[in-house]
């Protein structure tokens, strides 16, 4: 009890000190120094060891928003990637409510994760620009939720900006319904984007429904075309993504056995991710950097 009396005489000693010097620095040096931006400049100096800094390419409001996040692996890569794709504060917050670093960091092991948090996503092969999943929450679509194809293709375009961030850093819109004619037959592919860093043509096909085999057929069948029709001088052998509510992974396996390494299978939602769930995959794989074996 004492100690709990103790704790809550010290807080309200802080509280009162902070507003003190609010007020004191406010007088002297103007606007800027509130109770909240202490509070914030303390745990700036508290996060950042001696020999750090935080980064000067972002404002105060980029950083109070990365303060905010409890983990430091989590808060240096979005850290790292707020510099990196020049995110605003509001795409900052956008990513970290979509749990962006988490789902980046599913599946892969304790040396790569590390490496994520340390240098944010370093786009340097096809998998490097894939979610898991993609989260258009975006759309704003309330569940229960019934779309079709050409709905769903129509909200992302309705929200490219939103999409744009989603995808990543590199992306550029080419267009939608692209046409691919072979022997007078016509085919579609859904969206069509150009990445700048991997130099190459991304195709993005979009389910609703389970995967099928034929759809695999189908994307493979667009990745030929368009690295013997479309690609020039300097481009990169396509990527093919198709985006699916549902995928079976054992389906995926064998339909592309021995198939294209540049075709994808991603599952996307049109909700937030379960944050929780997520940090606990994460802390599963991270629990032996507690227990020694970190580096």
């Amino acid at each position: 009890m004492e100690f709990e009396q103790g704790c809550k005489i010290r807080a309200e000693y802080g509280k009162a000190l902070l507003s003190t010097l609010s007020r004191d620095l406010t007088l002297r040096h103007g606007k800027g120094f509130s109770r909240s931006n202490l509070i914030y400049m303390r745990l700036l100096y508290r996060n950042y060891q001696k020999g750090q800094k935080p980064s000067d390419l972002l404002s105060w409001s980029h950083h109070v928003e990365l303060l905010r996040i409890d983990d430091p692996l989590e808060r240096s890569f979005y850290e790292q990637q707020a510099v990196f794709e020049k995110w605003s504060v509001p795409e900052l917050q956008r990513q970290k409510k979509s749990s962006l670093f988490l789902r980046l960091a599913a599946g892969k092991d304790k040396k790569d994760i590390l490496k994520l948090a340390r240098q944010g996503q370093i786009i340097e092969q096809p998998s490097d620009i894939l979610r898991d999943p993609f989260v258009f929450e975006f759309l704003k679509v309330s569940e229960p939720y019934i779309l079709s194809e050409t709905d769903l293709e129509t909200r992302l375009c309705n929200h490219l900006q939103s999409f744009l961030l989603e995808l990543g850093k590199g992306f550029t819109f080419v267009g939608r319904q692209y046409r691919v004619t072979l022997n007078n037959t016509h085919y579609r592919v859904d969206l069509v984007f150009y990445h700048r860093i991997l130099r190459c043509f991304v195709l993005i096909d979009l389910k609703i429904r389970e995967i099928e085999h034929q759809d695999i057929g189908q994307m493979n069948l667009y990745l030929g075309y368009f690295a013997a029709e479309k690609n020039t001088e300097g481009d990169n052998p396509p990527i093919g993504i198709i985006l699916t509510r549902h995928k079976d992974e054992l389906l995926v396996e064998y339909a592309t056995y021995k198939m294209n390494s540049q075709l994808f299978v991603q599952k996307y939602q049109l909700y937030l991710p379960d944050r929780e769930e997520l940090r606990r995959e994460l802390e599963l794989t991270l629990r032996e950097i507690a227990d020694g074996g970190g580096e």
